[in-house]
């Protein structure tokens, strides 16, 4: 991790700002635990740190923000604390959507999101239809979102346009794939440039699994309700120290 002084952002070229960063947010339970607290405080925490972060990124030029908010896996924890997560987007709209409007950011929310309980799809709908006219940077949470089961469903729609003979087989490539994934909306930012993950785990957790092909990763130590302002411009830092080459070589390695 880049250890910069960051009084100011000088030292952050603005030319050089990933587009698009995908963030797993990860530590919320051991945040609380190391308190003696319970588990949903560290959600609740959490919380507070997505607001701070997501006018960070807007202001610092990233143009799309994708956080992993909750996997198709999570329902296997506590009935009480996956409650209080599918709460949590009720209280997190409610608050911050007028934030979201002045600072111009879009929402929106990618996942299994039929499976969701009806208050959460509702405060989820309403924060999108909310935000629509907004112009600047996209707000994109995972909710209910898996990686291999994103995949699964493109398959699916791809082969029911072949069967439909809308396309053919031999019109899948990989920009069709792209297109049918539940980040195609995006389009030309559909891939993170930057993967972050905090907490010190070294996982991909079943995240965004064709469209990081080419991603920078950078783990951090941190846990995600201490991750703040400085840390995140700190790994923007690192992330400009990066030469990205997709595959090729570096123009003093040709």
């Amino acid at each position: 991790m880049a250890k910069s002084s960051l009084n100011n952002d000088l030292s952050i070229d603005p030319l050089n700002i990933p587009q698009h960063v995908a963030i797993i947010m990860d530590g919320n339970g051991r945040w609380a635990k190391k308190r003696h607290l319970p588990r949903v405080a560290g959600h609740r925490q959490g919380m507070q740190t997505v607001k701070t972060i997501t006018k960070v990124a807007s202001d610092l030029g990233v143009k799309v923000l994708t956080l992993y908010a909750f996997s198709t896996e999570n329902w296997k924890r506590p009935a009480d604390e996956v409650k209080f997560i599918m709460n949590l987007p009720v209280a997190f709209f409610s608050s911050f959507v007028p934030d979201l409007i002045k600072n111009n950011v879009k929402v929106r929310v990618m996942g299994i999101l039929d499976q969701l309980p009806k208050k959460t799809q509702e405060a989820v709908n309403n924060a999108i239809e909310e935000t629509k006219n907004c112009t600047g940077m996209v707000l994109n949470f995972a909710l209910n979102y898996g990686g291999r089961s994103e995949i699964e469903l493109a398959v699916k729609d791809i082969v029911k346009e072949v069967e439909a003979e809308k396309i053919s087989s031999a019109d899948v490539n990989e920009d069709l794939i792209s297109d049918h994934l539940m980040t195609g909306s995006l389009g030309s930012l559909r891939d993170p440039d930057l993967l972050i993950r905090t907490s010190g785990e070294l996982r991909i957790s079943n995240f965004l699994l064709w469209q990081i092909a080419y991603s920078e990763f950078i783990f951090t130590d941190t846990l995600w309700p201490d991750f703040n302002e400085n840390i995140f411009k700190e790994l923007i830092l690192e992330y400009q120290k990066r030469d990205r080459r997709f595959g090729g070589l570096d123009k003093k390695d040709s």
